[in-house]
């Protein structure tokens, strides 16, 4: 018997998020509010005694000049994904939302299949046989994952094209890089760190670099260094307008659910970051820095005080989002790869996102338009 799903309020999703060990910050209601070119929806699933048991953010995007839309929830929903049953929670989804129109529904689920160690990334960087972190035997295994991938794909669920996998492709990383927090005092946490990033850190103290937390009247200053990062490392910035409606939006739902650090240095901005927070899960989520003064390590002094910050907050994990699977030394991506697994944390693979066409000439069309975008 599948469960019963309908739409609940913010506050009914909100409280089923606080019971919940790690949710993503795109599966809050806030969430919604920062993308205003689609329509969000609280979604809940209820059992036989009408208990709130699963919820998500779908957000609806509407194709021009037809009430169709393609219906997504990035890096959900939040449902018991190691339940043998999957279609007792997905088929009551899919008849929801293409009812209420949607041609096809993307999802990511919140699994992590593979985990690589630092050393294991560093290794693998080393290695010329290596082209991409998966030709590299990961440091953990998550059988369970592939058991959930194999059950999509006979459900009809079809896994996100290879693009995906780059960790900056459209739609969300499928790697990521995290530091794990959980039991470790925030001395130990800083003695994983490779020799560098210690190096760097007691580098920006002794030049006199300042960490603050800065306010909405700071996003200004932390977007014009955020611009000419963007220039710099090939990627499409967003407009100043959507960083302020994300701080807007979120700290409505939560005061601490973002967060802006500005690193300062002889009265100049060389770097700035946005910190998100759900629970006990922090994510480094936008950075930018300068070209100038690279030397007092701006960089790394950002990121030890949010890390200070995040396990004084009782973070359990600190997740630095996205990462590139190309390991080849043209990749202009594997500097930050290199960055990240300074931290000693761990490279994760999720499951990726996943779509169930319920309109197939809707969806191919879709994909199309895509590809060629």
């Amino acid at each position: 018997m599948s469960y019963r799903l309908k739409a609940i309020t913010r506050e009914e999703h909100l409280a089923f998020v606080s019971t919940r060990p790690s949710v993503s910050h795109m599966q809050v209601p806030s969430w919604g509010d920062v993308k205003p070119d689609w329509r969000a929806e609280s979604l809940g699933w209820f059992d036989e005694d009408g208990r709130l048991v699963g919820a998500g953010l779908v957000l609806l995007r509407p194709l021009p000049k037809l009430k169709r839309y393609l219906a997504y929830l990035p890096e959900g929903p939040l449902i018991d994904w190691d339940a043998p049953d999957l279609d007792r929670w997905l088929k009551p989804m899919l008849a929801y939302l293409k009812e209420r129109g949607a041609f096809s529904v993307k999802m990511g689920p919140p699994v992590v299949a593979r985990r690589w160690s630092a050393e294991a990334v560093k290794a693998a960087i080393a290695d010329p046989q290596a082209r991409r972190l998966r030709d590299v035997e990961a440091t953990a295994h998550e059988p369970g994952a592939f058991d959930i991938a194999d059950r999509l794909c006979r459900m009809g669920w079809q896994q996100t094209g290879p693009g995906a996998e780059e960790g900056f492709a459209a739609g969300q990383p499928r790697h990521v890089f995290q530091v794990p927090f959980a039991g470790r005092s925030l001395e130990e946490v800083q003695r994983g760190f490779n020799q560098q990033w210690r190096r760097n850190i007691k580098k920006a103290e002794k030049a006199g670099v300042r960490v603050v937390q800065g306010g909405y009247q700071d996003l200004p200053d932390f977007y014009e260094i955020y611009v000419e990062t963007a220039e710099r490392d090939r990627f499409i910035a967003r407009p100043l307008a959507y960083f302020q409606r994300m701080w807007t939006a979120l700290r409505a739902e939560d005061p601490d659910r973002m967060r802006l650090y500005l690193a300062h240095h002889e009265g100049e901005v060389l770097a700035a970051a946005t910190m998100l927070t759900v629970g006990d899960h922090v994510w480094y989520s936008y950075g930018a820095s300068t070209s100038r003064k690279r030397e007092v390590q701006p960089n790394n002094a950002i990121q030890w005080r949010m890390m200070t910050d995040a396990h004084q907050l009782g973070a359990r994990v600190y997740d630095l989002r996205g990462i590139t699977d190309t390991l080849e030394e043209n990749n202009h991506l594997l500097g930050l790869l290199r960055f990240k697994a300074g931290t000693g944390g761990q490279a994760a693979e999720y499951l990726g996102e996943w779509d169930y066409p319920l309109n197939k000439i809707l969806h191919k069309a879709l994909g199309l338009c895509m590809s060629r975008r």
